[in-house]
């Protein structure tokens, strides 16, 4: 049985699906320094659902794998942006093993990894650009687009290299090809962050979900002094 029809069938998925709870179950008690209440744990979730259904809309199907979707990176930069860039990889690679589930197109298992949750787990170092400027949407996103086109280079390189017209480099013609779609992707999200009322709603809902985090803090502190 080849690595694709193991993952077509139903036992593939399955085992597929219980490494994705796992890695679920991480992505509820991830997010050092913040409290995982109820709410941050339901946002989490909310955004990796987000990201998986705008990842079904495809502006455009590439031929050996890959497409432009509507925004599907967004929810884990947006995850970044809310709780930090542990909690956005680990975000980030749920939706690719549910992208696996969902469209698996897979040769080798390092291929898999590359193309699926390394691919969308690198989306989440968006994280490292909000700890140096809080509200740096564009170049964030930039850079979580950027570690996904890596990856999916390093794939291209590897295992797609037999795809390159004669006497091209697998390496430009990898590049080329991943940064097709994924650029395209990336330059429509990047006009839709720009709208200010998208900005500023994003701004919004992490102060709220900051305040809420604080008065979790407060209460949290209060019942244990007086415990005490």
């Amino acid at each position: 049985m080849s690595m694709q029809d193991f993952f077509d069938s139903l036992t593939g998925q399955i085992i597929t699906l219980l490494v994705l709870l796992v890695m679920f179950g991480g992505v509820l008690v991830s997010g050092k320094g913040r409290k995982n209440t109820t709410t941050t744990m339901v946002v989490s979730a909310l955004l990796v659902a987000l990201s998986i259904a705008l990842n079904q809309i495809t502006l455009f199907q590439m031929p050996q794998g890959g497409s432009v979707s509507v925004l599907g990176m967004l929810p884990i930069v947006v995850c970044a942006y809310l709780f930090g860039t542990r909690r956005a990889v680990m975000c980030g690679m749920c939706v690719g093993l549910l992208d696996l589930i969902l469209k698996p197109y897979v040769v080798h298992p390092v291929q898999l990894l590359l193309d699926y949750p390394f691919a969308f787990g690198a989306i989440g170092f968006a994280g490292i650009i909000f700890m140096l400027k809080k509200e740096a949407f564009i170049p964030a996103y930039l850079v979580g687009a950027f570690g996904r086109l890596v990856m999916a280079v390093l794939s291209g390189v590897i295992f797609f290299g037999a795809y390159a017209p004669e006497g091209m480099n697998p390496f430009v013609y990898s590049l080329g090809y991943n940064f097709s779609y994924i650029g395209a992707e990336a330059a429509i999200t990047c006009i839709v962050i720009a709208i200010p009322a998208v900005r500023k709603a994003l701004i919004r809902i992490k102060r709220e979900l900051d305040i809420q985090s604080q008065l979790v803090k407060v209460n949290t502190d209060e019942t244990t002094f007086e415990s005490k």
